[in-house]
């Protein structure tokens, strides 16, 4: 049992799951636009989300205390450096836009973790993106649409029309209402000075306005040109699904709610539409 908890840590600290969710959302939109499977850039996407999560979360504590560093923490370390060799491999047979893409997002990325701006423009000693008041839930939306939606279509030479960016937006929307549980959590370590949305609004009117974008997200399906029974059902799920993680969703969670089970939903969605 020891074994199996000491796996799945490494399985969830490692960032391999909020991976595999980055994954399933690249991979839906293929689906929705009947595009093939594309290796290239699914595995790209997927060992990029290991590397920049992890780059993102132990950033800090690999810059200031790299001689103290846990065992787990060099394992994960060393794994990720694994994959960002193998991420990089792919990067090589990505298309010239792509990589422009790719650009864009990785700066985002790494200014989202690195101090780089001047004090009068942050509320904490962090001096990144992710300092500055109310941003970070619609900075991590960005990023996600982008390497979700974008870089696929973009690796695929697919046009970006109306359908492409209300999918854009449908998933900007559903990225967001994901974030709403970890907010909740996180309000008992979060500053007060970086105004998350259940700062500001408290934890009942956070989930309000994650059903008001719940309905939205269900809605902005209809405004597409072609609808699917199936992928409306599997929509609906998925939806219901989300919305049973939201409201569940407390201060103070159980350990895995949010980085398993809430995260784990792109992940379910993919299934739903490959079964139908």
């Amino acid at each position: 049992m020891k074994v199996f908890k000491r796996f799945f840590d490494f399985y969830i600290n490692s960032s391999i799951h909020v991976a595999l969710a980055v994954f399933s959302l690249s991979y839906l939109t293929l689906l929705e636009f009947d595009l093939a499977f594309d290796h290239d850039i699914l595995y790209f996407i997927f060992y990029a989300s290991i590397t920049a999560y992890n780059f993102v979360k132990y950033f800090g504590l690999a810059k200031f205390h790299h001689r103290r560093l846990t065992n787990r923490l060099k394992i994960i370390q060393i794994f990720s450096f694994l994959c960002f060799i193998l991420c990089g491999y792919y990067a090589l047979k990505l298309n010239t836009l792509t990589l422009y893409g790719i650009m864009i997002l990785g700066i985002i990325t790494f200014l989202y973790a690195v101090p780089f701006l001047p004090n009068h423009l942050f509320l904490d000693k962090q001096h990144n993106l992710r300092s500055i008041s109310g941003l970070k839930i619609y900075l991590i939306a960005i990023v996600w649409v982008g390497v979700s939606v974008f870089l696929p279509l973009m690796n695929a030479n697919y046009d970006i029309d109306i359908n492409v960016l209300i999918t854009s937006m449908q998933r900007f929307v559903f990225v967001v209402i994901l974030m709403l549980p970890f907010e909740i959590r996180d309000l008992q370590y979060d500053s007060i000075k970086l105004s998350t949305i259940p700062q500001k609004i408290g934890i009942k009117l956070t989930k309000i306005m994650g059903v008001f974008l719940l309905t939205i997200f269900f809605l902005i399906e209809f405004l597409k040109d072609n609808l699917f029974a199936e992928r409306l059902q599997s929509l609906l799920i998925i939806s219901i699904i989300t919305l049973a993680a939201l409201l569940f969703s407390k201060k103070n969670q159980r350990a895995y709610y949010s980085s398993f089970w809430v995260e784990g939903i792109p992940i379910v969605w993919l299934f739903l539409i490959l079964i139908s």
